[in-house]
């Protein structure tokens, strides 16, 4: 089943590394014990209400520092400006690989002030509190006498190639005891197509599934069933590019052909 992708907008962390020091910038002075404040206040939030807590992400830290600069080099404040790509293009040049990408941004005097307005207003909260998200980047910077603050939140996904992306599906298969077939091209050929069988395909597979995720440590329900069926002894994993991804999101696409 192909897992579906998504941006929350508002207007107003790959690693669990604590942030550090950014230095100054020509527009504006960097505030990073504000991005800290709002790192803490999120989190306390999140824990009063149930969510997880926001790991630090430097991908996405840089992405919203960049747009911070500029919203202080505006003065109103906005989710993309002339000329600029919008959320998912900045996170994704500055290194992120996610699932999911939401944002707020706003200018207030205060850290406690931005992140209370953000409590306040649905659509931040919504973003804040969010339990699909679990990174964030945050930069403040202060100019004309106010903290300009924008916050990048995540569902981070793990990069990987096609071979280990392959790997991964397939030590997932051998745990029902059926035997990975070495040769994977057939799989791979079925794994692009929406339907069908590649001409290749001698023997045609008893069972053939094809999909796409952000995750690999799972297998598809109708998938995992089959395998415990005893009806199958070998399996072939493919993968190939994944379908209908917008921008730079990350996902997986694969097919597992069983025998």
């Amino acid at each position: 089943m192909q897992k579906t992708f998504f941006f929350l907008f508002a207007l107003s962390l790959l690693f669990s590394a604590q942030p550090r020091a950014m230095g100054q910038d020509a527009d504006g002075t960097v505030v990073q014990t504000a991005a800290e404040q709002l790192l803490a206040l999120a989190n306390q939030s999140r824990a009063e209400n149930g969510a997880d807590r926001l790991r630090w992400d430097p991908a996405l830290t840089a992405a919203a520092l960049k747009h911070c600069r500029r919203m202080a080099a505006e003065g109103p404040i906005s989710h993309r400006y002339t000329g600029e790509p919008d959320v998912a293009s900045r996170a994704g040049q500055a290194g992120a690989h996610f699932s999911v990408i939401e944002e707020n941004v706003a200018v207030a005097q205060t850290a406690a002030a931005i992140h209370d307005g953000w409590m306040r207003s649905p659509g931040h909260r919504s973003n804040l509190l969010s339990t699909d998200v679990d990174r964030v980047g945050i930069a403040v910077v202060a100019s004309r006498g106010v903290l300009y603050a924008v916050a990048d939140y995540s569902h981070g996904v793990e990069a990987v190639g096609a071979h280990e992306a392959e790997s991964r599906v397939a030590a997932l298969i051998r745990q029902s005891g059926l035997t990975i077939v070495n040769d994977a091209s057939v799989a791979r050929a079925a794994c692009a197509m929406d339907s069908g069988m590649p001409r290749s395909a001698t023997p045609l597979p008893g069972f053939i599934m094809r999909w796409q995720d952000s995750q690999l440590d799972h297998l598809p329900a109708a998938l995992a069933g089959r395998l415990t069926s005893g009806q199958y002894h070998r399996a072939a994993v493919g993968s190939c590019p994944a379908q209908g991804v917008q921008g730079t999101f990350t996902a997986y696409r694969l097919a597992v052909m069983l025998y």
